[in-house]
Formats: C-alpha cells, structure tokens, sequence
C-alpha cells in the first residue's frame, strides 16, 4: 500500500475537497437543469394545447356563423316568399370563397357535397377549397392520407356520422408556399343542402417558434454541461501535481459556472415571458373575433325578430278579416243592426289595412331603393291614434294634443308612424308600470326654424336608465324578460336619425319622461 507523505497531505486534502465540492455543485448544475427542462417542456405544452384550443374556438365560431347565417336568409326569403336555393346557394358560396382569417389570412373555409356519410371512393364532390382549386368539382375518396399517413377524412365522417361535427388534426398544404403543415379543421353538417363545412387553422406558427426556441436552449445548454463536464475531468486528472492550482481554477470555474446557470435562467424567464406574450395577444385576438361575432349574432337575432314580427302578424289579420267578413252576412242575414255594423266593419278593415302596410314597412325597413316621400305629421299622428288611441284610453290615461302648426316633412311615413306608435306604447306601459291614477301623454308639435318637433311626454315615473342615451342601445330595456326586447328604441332612432337624417334624444323630467323626433 503506497503511503501518503505527509507533505502531499495538504494537497489531497485540497483536491479532495475540490472534487467533493465540485462534484457536489455540477450534480447540484445538471439537476437545476434538468428541473428548467421539466418546466420548460411543460409550459411549452400548456401553451401549445391554449393555442389549439383558441384556434379551435375561432373555427367553430366562423363554421357556426356561416350555417346560422345560411340559415337565416334561407328562413327569411321563404317567409318573404322569395326563396330561390341555386340562387341562394350561389351568393352564400361566392361569400365563403372570399373569407379568409388568422395572423396572415392562411386559413380558409372549404365546403364538401356529400354524397354518403358512409364513405367510400366517391363519399363526397369538393365544392369549394381555395387552397385547392383544382379538386373543385372533383369526388374524392376517404383513403386519402396526409404526409404521416392519417386518413383524417374517415375520421371526420365517423363523427359527424355519430354527432354532427367533428376537430381533427393533420398536416395539409400551405396556401402562401404550397409547403406541408400541420394544422387544425373543424367540420359540421349542414344537413339541409348535404354539405359538410369546414374551417382549418394552420399550426406551424407556433409550432415552430416553440421548437426553434427549445433547440436554441437545449443547444446551449448541452454545449456548456459539456464544457463543465470536460475541464473538471482535465482538471481533476492533473489535480496531484498543480492542486493549489487547480483549486484557483476550479473556483474561478464554479464562479463562472454560476453566472453561466444564471444567465440560463434569466434566458429561461424570457423565453416563458415571450411565450406567455405570444398566448396572451393570441387570446386578445380571440377576444376581438369573439366580440365581432356577438355583434353578427344580435344582428341575426334582430333579423329573426322581424320576421317573427311579421309570421305572427299574419295570422290574427287574417282572422280579423275573416271575423268582420262573418259579422257582414249575419247583417246581411237581418241579425245585426246595419249602421254599426258598417260603421266597425269599416273601422276594422282600415286597421288590418293599416297594420298590414306597417308590417311590411317595418319589415322591409332593412332594403334598399326606398324612396322618400312628403307628408303631414298630424295625418300620421291621427292615423297612430286611430290604432292605439283607444287601448290607451282604456287604461284611464287621458291624451292631450296640443298641436300649433301642422307641417309636411320629406321622408317614410310609416316607418315615421311606426317610431310614434312606438313611443306611444312605451309611455303607456310606463305609466301602467307606475301604477298611475291619473296617468297623462302630453303629445306636441312645434316648428322651430325650418325644423319640426313632435315631443310625447309622460308622467310614469322617467329613466332609470343612465346615462339616459343607452337607452337607445340594442337589447336595452326597462321592462321585464317577457315583456320587451330592447328593440324597439334603437330602431326607432335608426329609422329617424338614419332613414330620415333627423335626431330622436330623450330626456327626464320631475314626474316622467320626454322622447322628442326632430326632423
């Protein structure tokens, strides 16, 4: 056994206790390491799965929003008998063809014509993919796989088969540089036409600025866990002779070290505070789509509302004129006094008359090439008060008039009548919601310069509502669930400050309200 002399025992010691400690502090190195690993891997994933999952939100959004809209202009020309499919379908496709969406507008809408759900050879013929023009018109097959060998079409048809929709994940060709990418489609069936729409996300963008951003630091990383790894073996191999030496260096090495896990950290943080970045403007992007579609959405419901207006119109006018067509033969049948039977006979006809006219005014409102015409305020106003003059009367409300000067004014008068009617209405139900004992509409007309101003004024209590103009906002109201949508204001205004280029404005008073139409 060699014997240590007792001149080197102060060296061996020292180097001893280098390696220990340097043993110690790279073991203590590559765990920290392997630890950032862990957690990088981790965000990475939590970041590219949020990624998806928005990309995936925004397709379902715009395949949901073209089917409802499909769905509505098919619904609305059908109620407005006018319903031609080649020729709606022509528009809606022509559409699709232009939408384009995402950070570069690489993404796309594509549309098959299903023959079967089954599958097969020829499962369906490809309407529209503006990525791939030259399938237009042609029956693909669901063989077909992508570059890893997935045949995502008979995945989709199996879940559309089981539940109407389906997301798949796969690699197809880039529109921009006909490269092979991988991406994200959502697929929905429109059973009515037998078309399956469909909208894809690419993925690469994220994608690949992830992994060039973990290769960089996997790079670095191993390239400097390796340099550690070969100087403290050089080091340690000739630690007997230059041990004071070698310490110097090994702790200069560690001190470096140190820095080096540092600046590895601080490059850490960044990269998770850039990826962060890119989640968080990618989830504001969304936010944006999202609110954009909330703002088509209520302007569907808006149309939908319309035409339910008029479907449900429909039915009591018809019964109407079939009941005062009824009442005429029991007259004419000597079962009825004569001159009231005329006299409400010709009362009920100019209403159904009247209400008729307005519907298709009302409905109609949205349509071009509507032309103005002159015509006298007061007139509109009695043809008004022949129809809710009297509901209001029932409800002990007393009506004034107080009119100066009577004036004609350039414009729509029905659309014009049905803004009075509407504010009308809502002074009544006001003062009925008070619970007022002597409920009272003030309605005037003044001209002022070469403007006219007709104001109806209540005593219900006022608006609640502040500031007063949100009460001229879509889907506000003051009423309860079931007995207003909030939308009668705000077409009120468009009709008068859009249609007619006047001003409709409100205002409060000590015991009620003031709606004022200048035009």
């Amino acid at each position: 056994m060699q014997i240590i002399k007792e001149s080197n025992i102060s060296r061996v010691i020292i180097l001893s206790t280098i390696i220990i400690i340097s043993s110690v502090m790279l073991f203590n190195g590559y765990f920290f390491i392997a630890k950032q690993y862990e957690i990088l891997d981790g965000q990475i994933e939590e970041s590219r799965q949020t990624f998806i999952q928005n990309q995936r939100n925004v397709l379902q959004r715009e395949v949901d929003t073209i089917i409802e809209l499909i769905s509505f202009k098919k619904n609305y020309a059908i109620a407005n008998n006018s319903y031609d499919e080649d020729a709606l379908k022509a528009e809606i496709y022509a559409w699709i063809r232009t939408i384009r969406f995402g950070e570069n507008f690489s993404n796309y809408v594509f549309v098959y014509e299903i023959n079967t759900l089954q599958g097969g050879k020829a499962f369906a013929k490809m309407l529209i993919n503006p990525n791939r023009p030259d399938l237009e018109g042609q029956y693909i097959s669901d063989d077909y796989t992508d570059e890893n060998g997935k045949a995502f079409r008979k995945i989709f048809l199996k879940e559309i088969h089981e539940k109407g929709n389906s997301f798949v994940e796969y690699t197809y060709k880039k529109p921009e540089n006909s490269l092979i990418r991988p991406k994200v489609s959502y697929f929905k069936l429109y059973e009515p036409w037998g078309l399956i729409i469909a909208a894809g996300a690419y993925l690469d963008g994220i994608d690949q600025e992830i992994e060039e951003s973990k290769k960089a630091f996997q790079k670095k990383v191993k390239l400097e866990a390796t340099s550690a790894t070969i100087i403290f073996l050089l080091f340690t191999l000739i630690a007997n002779s230059f041990a004071v030496m070698l310490g110097k260096t090994i702790e200069r090495f560690l001190n470096n070290y140190h820095a080096q896990v540092k600046q590895k950290t601080e490059e850490l943080e960044m990269l998770n505070r850039t990826l962060e970045s890119r989640v968080s403007e990618e989830v504001y992007k969304n936010r944006e789509q999202e609110q954009l579609l909330i703002q088509k959405s209520k302007f569907i419901a808006l149309g939908e509302m319309i035409s339910n207006i008029a479907h449900q119109w429909r039915q009591p006018l018809s019964q109407l004129s079939a009941l005062l067509m009824t009442l005429k033969l029991k007259h004419r049948m000597d079962k009825l006094d004569k001159t009231t039977m005329e006299s409400k006979y010709a009362e009920a006809d100019s209403i159904v008359e009247y209400m008729s006219k307005t519907i298709d005014d009302f409905r109609n409102f949205f349509m071009p090439n509507k032309d103005p015409k002159e015509f006298s305020i007061k007139e509109s106003l009695d043809e008004v008060l022949r129809i809710i003059g009297k509901s209001i009367t029932n409800q002990n409300i007393e009506i004034v008039l107080t009119i100066s000067k009577d004036k004609k004014i350039l414009g729509y008068k029905n659309e014009y009548e049905q803004v009075i009617l509407n504010l009308l209405s809502n002074a009544k139900d006001a003062i009925i919601a008070a619970q007022k004992e002597d409920g009272r509409i003030i309605i005037s007309l003044s001209i002022v310069g070469k403007k006219a101003r007709l104001s109806v004024e209540d005593n219900g209590g006022g608006i609640l509502i502040t500031p007063i103009e949100k009460i001229f906002e879509p889907y506000m109201t003051t009423k309860s669930d079931n007995e207003g949508t909030g939308i009668g204001l705000y077409m009120s205004k468009l009709i008068i400050e859009k249609s007619m280029k006047g001003r409709l404005y409100a205002q409060n008073k000590v015991d009620g309200a003031i709606f004022t139409i200048e035009i």
